[in-house]
């Protein structure tokens, strides 16, 4: 991994490949080519008009003929520390999930354990070409950060913050809204603008259920104060928005109460939001709140997502993983794919009538670029391939079997690509990964620690897991 002071004075240049931009006007060069210094990208164009501009003065000249070059993919909502828990969690509904698997687990980690399941759930986002993520919550905020240091990307992280509730494990239980509130303002205070910048902090609310008003209130107060975003989950089952229509008197359910005491707004990005009606999708565009799709995640627990109905109206919608337990596969490639494909069937489910021209294929990877900038408040640096903006961008390999024939460059990033059609990655202008090898940990060592830890973790947490089939010992 470069030093800082190389970084800084370093000229690169790229060329030969195609680009995919996402700026403004969505262009898309051909033969294009960027040039960038430090972690800024100084140039983006044409190929010939790159290399006779940059050429002479470059300390690196890499060609890309045949590959494509686009925005780092942008995870708006995932759960880190849930990665040591993949599959403890299948087949079962959503309170159980919480309950029984994930709240167990999420009271039984250590500071070692959260650092052990970042750096693995890291692993797999880069791998899928993330370069910047949206933490859901999790209890070890610090151990987190050091994580993102090492790994190279970026992050906008979330304590997993409740001061009520049914259930709650008892080392959560004596959390107050006033404890919530402090913990969260001393991470603030510590750990923004970390990790040379790439690590922001922001308020959390996990959901509803385990949020008092003074909770939800204060929480926006602090986050409006910070200048920072809040992440909560919003809308996930129909039982939520019973409750909040039994518990707060509202007619409909979380977004009408949300609205009703001040709470949506530009900086909060709602994970999931299923459960919602017309009305509410129109109280979310008229605050300017953001949305965090998790397609895989819905259609294993929670519903359908009005995707459609929501980008008409002018929400924002960015798209997440979720956590290992409710999705298995952090693949923002896999996402993009599952995006597209349930919002075309759930039309033709609610209106009646077929559609395949919906969510196409621009605008899924939309989605995952410019909108997930702009959903975690960093549309000014990244999202895009521009001038001034931070050098974050992929270099995807299409000539495998997955990609070839390449005919329309952008369906084929989203109905044709997998994860291993990503060939680098860069963050902050420097590989993370290049030619698929991550740079900046141990892979292996990694994945033999992290196995360890999960095993000892799980048999801590007191989680037995159902036999299926018949297993013989």
């Amino acid at each position: 991994m470069a030093l800082p002071s190389e970084k800084i004075d370093r000229l690169t240049v790229l060329h030969g490949a195609i680009v995919v931009t996402m700026d403004g006007d969505r262009n898309v060069y051909a033969c294009g080519g960027l040039a960038m210094r430090g972690d800024r990208i100084i140039a983006v164009g044409e190929d010939q008009a790159i290399l006779a501009d940059f050429a002479s003065g470059a300390d690196d000249i890499v060609d890309l003929s045949g590959r494509l070059i686009i925005p780092g993919l942008i995870n708006t909502h995932v759960h880190t520390s849930q990665q040591l828990g993949r599959g403890i969690a299948d087949d079962v509904d959503l309170l159980t999930w919480l309950h029984k698997r994930i709240w167990p687990y999420e009271s039984s980690m250590t500071d070692s354990d959260s650092f052990l399941s970042t750096l693995l759930c890291g692993i797999e986002l880069i791998r899928s070409g993330v370069t910047c993520f949206a933490e859901a919550g999790g209890q070890h905020v610090p151990a987190m950060a050091r994580a993102v240091e090492l790994l190279g990307i970026r992050a906008c992280l979330t304590r997993s913050t409740m001061d009520s509730g049914e259930g709650l494990p008892s080392s959560w239980a004596t959390e107050t809204t006033d404890s919530c509130l402090t913990a969260q303002e001393e991470l603030y205070k510590s750990l923004n603008g970390s990790a040379g910048g790439r690590i922001r902090v922001w308020f959390g609310l996990r959901q509803i259920m385990n949020a008092t008003d003074a909770l939800l209130l204060r929480t926006k107060e602090a986050a409006d104060k910070y200048n920072t975003g809040i992440h909560m989950h919003v809308s996930e089952i129909p039982y939520e928005n019973e409750y909040v229509i039994k518990t707060r008197g509202v007619e409909n359910g979380t977004v009408t109460h949300l609205d009703r005491i001040g709470v949506l707004g530009e900086n909060l990005l709602a994970a999931h939001s299923v459960w919602i009606n017309e009305g509410e999708v129109k109280m979310m565009a008229k605050s300017g709140v953001k949305v965090s799709h998790c397609p895989a995640s819905a259609m294993r627990m929670l519903g359908f997502c009005p995707v459609q109905e929501m980008l008409e109206q002018g929400v924002c919608v960015s798209i997440g993983t979720d956590g290992a337990p409710s999705n298995n596969r952090m693949s923002m490639v896999d996402e993009m794919y599952l995006a597209s494909l349930i919002n075309k069937g759930k039309l033709a489910h609610t209106r009646g009538t077929t559609d395949p021209t919906a969510l196409p294929a621009e605008t899924v990877l939309e989605m995952a670029t410019i909108n997930g900038a702009k959903s975690v408040l960093w549309d000014n640096e990244i999202g895009s391939i521009e001038v001034h903006k931070k050098a974050d961008f992929v270099v995807i390999n299409p000539q495998t079997w997955s990609m070839v024939p390449l005919h329309d460059p952008i369906s084929s990033l989203v109905y044709s690509m997998r994860s291993e059609n990503i060939e680098s990655v860069i963050c902050d202008g420097v590989w993370i990964m290049r030619d698929r090898k991550i740079l900046t940990i141990e892979e292996a060592t990694i994945l033999k620690t992290a196995a360890q830890a999960a095993q000892e973790l799980i048999h801590r947490a007191g989680i037995q897991l159902p036999e299926r089939m018949k297993v013989t010992k």
